[in-house]
């Protein structure tokens, strides 16, 4: 049975990688039979690299990737070297779920709200210093957004990475016993700060890898933050190669495809960079690890603290935003205040947070079935699926893969919308919830299930009974984060729902493109609420399970403690 159901597995999260690849590489070479073409050739990869402006977007890609990705992880290890297992390392951890909750486009709006040439950043300075209101002056200003060196969308993403960062440094710090490191290393001579930056962040580093190369595949391939707050002549190449995808001409498919395969190897080279960098940083030139004691303290706790209150600024602003009647530029508060806009839009805004909440119920709960199969079926057999493969749709950008499962719908069932739409959000939501489960389940005690056998238990009570309960906030809370990215899915939603479904996530993207900041700001709320809402519920379930477990404790201490003294009066 288990067996069965692992192959039910590999059949939703593993074999779409085989049709999405080969679909995207036959379309672009312009074998697409569905839409009449039937001719191999190469013409669409001449009419991708001939576009104007394609190395300018080349280039931005790689440079806000690359930059975005080694800021996050500096001021990452930064934070950590300041504030692990202080008394500031608590405030941390209180504070990470909620601003890795809120989503990417969430962020780049509020993001944009602070930045925006006539945002509340320029508000502010020109409040401070005086200047005199000029609108179209400040609008010549590149500030942080839509500036064509992509610096804000560089920043942005850096920013957003860094609790993800820092949330999967947690078992890596534990696993290298911090602690341990600093004894053996004070004995040698080394303070704290020399410690973390000889001994600590070279293994921190090279245990990092994984997510480092996540978080560089998503940089290259982002296209609904790029919407928002990236340059727009010429975009990033994700964003261009999505505009090709947009052509109403399906002759010109193939030119998507080809853009999409060049992602594919951007991206692929870019993680060998990553990659290479590791090597010589710790391999062949690591002569900085014995060129003496040296070390630097940088002000880590107060880059979380910069950090956090920037994520909390936004939401009161956008809160703002949102019941503004009428706000003048440079006033730092609006002048008149309405909730007709909550009025107008609520009819709309219920459809797309009720579509947004059955996907990533349904999702989630799927995907997290999936996740447990997988995790017990790798206990209980050598063969198994490699763990790379499970991670493939993390590093793998989406454009390079959709389009092909896009092409394959065409020759099963078309117009199953919802069906394609929810597949494709628990294969991307399959392996966040898979990686939240390995440490626990990896943790786990298995002598336990043992004991549970040796009193009659089946392995199945043993499961529902010792293993489950133990287990639980774990289980609770991966499958928060499976909702948490089933909300965030942009790309996924809009290709295999063909437009039809709407969600908080696609209707905040496509309002944030010059359309009423007041209604963008309502669904830039409702992106970022749901995801807490269901951390939340994750939080609650956990803590309600932890008291019922204390109190069933208790009881059945007490009913033996009374059986005791009724049989020993």
């Amino acid at each position: 049975m288990l067996r069965a159901l692992y192959l039910v597995v590999i059949a939703l999260c593993s074999l779409p990688l085989i049709p999405g690849i080969v679909g995207v590489f036959a379309s672009a070479f312009s074998y697409i039979p569905p839409i009449g073409l039937e001719n191999v050739s190469t013409d669409a990869f001449t009419q991708a690299l001939h576009w104007p402006g394609v190395e300018h977007s080349i280039g931005l890609t790689v440079s806000t990737s690359l930059l975005s990705s080694y800021l996050a992880c500096l001021i990452t290890f930064i934070i950590l070297q300041s504030t692990w297992r202080s008394a500031f390392w608590r405030k941390v951890e209180w504070l990470l779920s909620p601003l890795l909750a809120m989503p990417h486009v969430a962020f780049a709006i509020g993001f944009a709200f602070l930045f925006a040439p006539t945002g509340m950043g320029a508000r502010v300075l020109f409040h401070w210093f005086g200047y005199q209101a000029d609108p179209q002056a400040v609008g010549d200003m590149a500030w942080f957004v839509k500036d064509p060196y992509s610096l804000g969308l560089t920043l942005m993403l850096a920013l957003k990475e860094i609790p993800f960062l820092l949330i999967m440094s947690i078992p890596v710090l534990q696993h290298l016993n911090v602690s341990e490191s600093e004894k053996v290393s004070a004995s040698l001579g080394y303070n704290r700060w020399q410690t973390w930056w000889k001994c600590l962040f070279p293994q921190w580093l090279n245990k990092m890898r994984f997510p480092m190369l996540a978080v560089v595949a998503y940089s290259v391939s982002v296209v609904d933050v790029a919407l928002i707050i990236g340059p727009t002549n010429p975009p990033t190449f994700a964003v261009l190669v999505w505009q090709w995808f947009n052509e109403p001409d399906l002759s010109l498919l193939p030119r998507a495809a080809a853009g999409a395969l060049i992602l594919f190897v951007i991206a692929s080279l870019l993680i060998g960079v990553v990659r290479g960098v590791e090597y010589l940083l710790l391999v062949r030139y690591r002569t900085w690890l014995s060129s003496g004691r040296v070390g630097y303290v940088l002000p880590g706790k107060g880059l979380f603290i910069s950090l956090s209150i920037l994520t909390m600024v936004m939401v009161p602003l956008t809160l703002i935003w949102s019941v503004a009647q009428r706000w003048r530029f440079p006033d730092l508060l609006p002048s008149q205040y309405s909730l007709r806009f909550w009025q107008y839009e609520w009819q709309g805004i219920s459809s797309a947070i009720g579509n947004s909440m059955l996907l990533g119920i349904v999702s989630a709960t799927v995907a997290l079935f999936l996740a447990i199969i997988a995790h017990e079926y790798r206990l209980r057999t050598k063969w198994q699926i490699p763990g790379y493969v499970i991670a493939i749709p993390m590093l793998v950008p989406q454009l390079s893969i959709l389009f092909g499962l896009q092409i394959a719908t065409l020759y099963l069932k078309a117009d199953a919308y919802f069906i394609w739409v929810i597949w494709a959000h628990v294969f991307f939501a399959f392996p966040f919830v898979y990686l939240s489960l390995d440490g626990p389940w990896r943790a786990f005690n298995s002598r336990l299930m043992i004991v549970a056998s040796s009193l009659g238990k089946t392995p199945f009570q043993a499961w529902i009974k010792v293993k489950l309960p133990l287990l639980f906030p774990a289980v609770v809370f991966a499958w928060a984060i499976g909702v948490s990215v089933s909300l965030a899915q942009y790309l996924p939603t809009l290709m295999l729902g063909a437009g039809r479904i709407a969600t908080v996530t696609t209707e905040a993207v496509a309002l944030s493109s010059g359309f009423d900041r007041r209604v963008t700001a309502i669904y830039a709320i409702w992106q970022a609420l749901l995801p807490l809402l269901f951390f939340f519920i994750a939080v609650l379930l956990s803590r309600l399970h932890s008291s019922y477990r204390r109190f069933s404790i208790r009881v059945v201490f007490s009913n033996d403690t009374a059986s005791q003294k009724h049989r020993h009066p």
